[in-house]
């Protein structure tokens, strides 16, 4: 028998046991050092360098998983020098070793890419890189970074090649490709909105299809949540934003004005001409008096070159109260200081329709904040539906029953 007496194999059993055992307290007694050195004086140093970079790299979280890659990286290391260590539990306790400092330095690379994420939405609030959401590509690298991780740990625990893993995947390339297909989509989606800038945080979008309108909150590798004026949210898949048309109002933003377009509808009944005796009225008015004062040289100067066909009324050139109001309004807007006046003003007077003649203002506001887009809007078309009887003027409206009793107690007076 070549087999060791009971005493003998005991006595290498208990070398043996006695090497793992100081060989684990080793392990722990440097990830303590580890985690000591890197929790007091890397932030120190992070503290006088403070750059973006260093509070990256020497995050808080980083440091404390990186002190957790010590312990399995000295099991691998010295595994081998245990005495009387079998052969077969040194490959086993070095094959766990090693996946779990693959495992760990996975965790660290993840807790990576947490603090740029993090640091990146602390960039300054006038800054691009603010409103450029990074979270789909770090989403993707966790991705990644797990699957690798995936691969090799299941290859070591195993004693096989990653290589030998790889290969058999690339056979289910076609299931893969099925069970990531909407991740797939997603991040080439978000690499082409991130690339062409059509999407920041921030950034105020309608979507109708999808029952979207209000401001992008957060930017994922699969989902674009939108919280609504509401304050619901509303989630898009990524890839949608590129298959399926959107309005971004970003461009409004950054211009600095918001557009004004809308009407009032006149009734054609009270559009007339103006007499010499409305024309001296309205020249009181100061917005008109510079206005009517060229008109009226202008249309004294026409007049008198018609000669004898002047006696005829129809050849007369005269000014109508519809476009002397259409003069008002103009010049009421360009004397507005909540108005943009480097940007289009205009207004004009579209085609009649049944419901009277509309007179569309065409403007922007100096602010694009909505309350006080609202409010800028709502005083100058308070002013003008105020001021329409100054041009004897009508606001055009279907008859209300109030209309009908009235008219019946005139027609029975």
């Amino acid at each position: 028998m070549t087999d060791l007496p009971l005493p003998d194999s005991l006595a290498l059993w208990m070398q043996a046991s006695i090497g793992l055992a100081a060989l684990l307290l080793l392990a722990f007694a440097a990830q303590a050092v580890t985690r000591y050195v890197l929790r007091h004086a890397m932030p120190r140093l992070r503290n006088r360098v403070d750059s973006r970079l260093t509070r990256v790299l020497w995050h808080d979280e980083v440091l404390r998983r990186a002190a957790q890659v010590v312990p399995p990286l000295i099991v691998h290391t010295s595994i081998h020098a245990v005495p009387h260590l079998h052969p077969t539990a040194a490959t086993v306790i070095d094959n766990v070793a090693v996946a779990l400092t693959v495992l760990q330095v996975v965790r660290t690379l993840i807790a990576l890419l947490d603090a740029a994420q993090q640091e990146h939405g602390k960039s300054p609030g006038d800054s691009h890189t603010a409103t450029r959401s990074i979270k789909s590509y770090v989403q993707l690298g966790k991705l990644v970074l797990t699957l690798v991780g995936a691969v090799i740990i299941v290859a070591t625990l195993i004693d096989r090649s990653p290589l030998i893993l790889l290969s058999g995947l690339g056979a289910m390339s076609a299931v893969l490709m099925l069970v990531f297909k909407d991740t797939i989509l997603s991040f080439t989606a978000g690499l082409q909105l991130s690339s062409n800038d059509m999407l920041r945080v921030g950034d105020w979008i309608e979507m109708p299809q999808v029952g979207a309108d209000g401001d992008v909150v957060d930017i994922a590798l699969h989902t674009v949540k939108v919280q609504n004026w509401d304050k619901t949210i509303t989630t898009i898949p990524t890839w949608r934003l590129m298959s399926e048309s959107y309005r971004n109002w970003r461009g409004m933003s950054e211009a600095g004005g918001r557009r004004i377009k809308r009407t009032v509808r006149l009734d054609a009944a009270s559009v007339r001409f103006l007499s010499d005796d409305d024309i001296d009225r309205l020249s009181r008015i100061a917005l008109l008096a510079p206005y009517l004062e060229e008109k009226r040289q202008a249309v004294h100067a026409a007049n008198a070159a018609l000669g004898e066909r002047a006696c005829a009324p129809a050849n007369l050139r005269r000014l109508t109260n519809i476009g002397t109001f259409r003069a008002y309004v103009q010049a009421y807007l360009r004397a507005n200081p909540c108005l943009r006046q480097d940007m289009t003003l205009m207004v004009r007077t579209l085609e009649p329709t049944a419901e009277g003649v509309p007179l569309e203002l065409y403007c922007f506001t100096a602010t694009t904040a909505w309350v006080q887009y609202e409010a800028i809007q709502g005083d100058i078309f308070d002013h003008l539906l105020a001021v329409l009887p100054e041009f004897d003027l009508r606001l055009y409206q279907s008859p209300t029953g109030y209309d009908i009793r009235a008219g019946l107690r005139q027609g029975v007076q």
